[in-house]
């Protein structure tokens, strides 16, 4: 090495030099941006959890899994919004990942080529539309059409079945749990659709062409080619729409009743973490209340971190089991 050093130029060293710089430079730069990112999670949990102290000193871990909230008595509980926002967020996803992905697999593998751009960019547009918007919408058009029509279907279908009925009884109001979970549906579809259409157009034409000229049919290309190419992609969007679902606010709080009450119906009004916390943030005072606000919220965080907790156990699995096909 120093003998190579020896024979280069007084400008080529002067060069080498100064790319060194560059690039131990560049390097701490980027280590101080993603340090940034630890920062401010570190900060989000720190502060969740001195703000939510006073109240879970006071109730313990009982507090999430209590249904009392008592404003003028002093006592809270976290089940009914916990509840709210994990039961929601379920329906969404139980009608929006098999949507998103008839949407994406249409698109990309039996779409004319004429109608893809447009259709997709339909989607994107869709994800853009704010979530005020949705809400709005969904508290004046899909609601009353929700309960003049399909609340009494529902009801008369699914609802006489033994054990199932029980989820789809009560008064035809419009808004309620089932309402918000349909709701968030139409709001995260075009995120999991978009993400799914991406993921699937990466995979290498050579591998589908292969399979079609073998006699493959469409949904054997997809099942046996796509999805295990894509399937990190594919959770990943999945994920992205749950996040989403888990904490949108404005378009939850229009339609989900903001009742403080737990009911097995699926019509009946809840309550969310983030509809409470958008409905009573601004007047909570200091205290058990406004500890409690934080304390929901430190909830939220705790159920994101474990259903992605979940979603990289699942995909490590899965790869495990591809390593012991293999």
């Amino acid at each position: 090495m120093n003998q190579a050093s020896d024979m280069l130029t007084p400008q080529a060293e002067k060069v080498l030099k100064r790319q060194r710089i560059e690039d131990f430079l560049f390097h701490k730069t980027t280590l101080i941006f993603a340090l940034t990112v630890l920062v401010a999670l570190m900060g989000i949990i720190i502060s969740l959890i001195i703000n939510a102290w006073p109240v879970l000193k006071e109730f313990g871990v009982g507090f999430f899994f209590t249904v009392e909230w008592d404003i003028i008595n002093g006592q809270f509980g976290g089940l009914i919004a916990i509840f709210g926002t994990v039961v929601t967020a379920l329906i969404a996803l139980l009608i929006a990942v098999p949507l998103s992905f008839g949407i994406a697999v249409f698109l990309t593998e039996t779409c004319p080529i004429p109608l893809r751009r447009p259709l997709g960019t339909a989607v994107e547009l869709l994800a853009a539309v704010p979530s005020i918007i949705y809400g709005m919408f969904g508290l004046f058009v899909f609601a009353p059409l929700f309960a003049e029509y399909i609340q009494p279907a529902l009801a008369a279908t699914l609802g006489q079945i033994p054990g199932l009925g029980i989820l789809f009884t009560g008064a035809f109001n419009g808004i309620g749990i089932l309402c918000a979970g349909l709701i968030l549906a139409m709001m995260v579809i075009p995120f999991i659709a978009s993400v799914m259409r991406d993921v699937f157009e990466i995979v290498p034409p050579v591998l589908k062409e292969s399979a079609y000229g073998i006699g493959c049919t469409t949904w054997e290309v997809v099942n046996k080619i796509v999805l295990p190419y894509t399937k990190t992609g594919v959770i990943g969007g999945i994920m992205l729409g749950l996040g989403r679902a888990l904490g949108e606010t404005m378009a939850v709080t229009f339609v989900i009743g903001n009742a403080h009450k737990l009911s097995a119906s699926l019509f009946a009004p809840g309550n969310s973490i983030a509809s409470t916390l958008a409905n009573e943030f601004g007047e909570a005072e200091p205290g058990l209340h406004f500890s409690s606000l934080f304390a929901l919220g430190l909830a939220l965080f705790i159920i994101t971190f474990l259903v992605l907790a979940l979603a990289k156990l699942m995909l490590a699995r899965m790869e495990a089991g591809q390593g012991k096909k293999s």
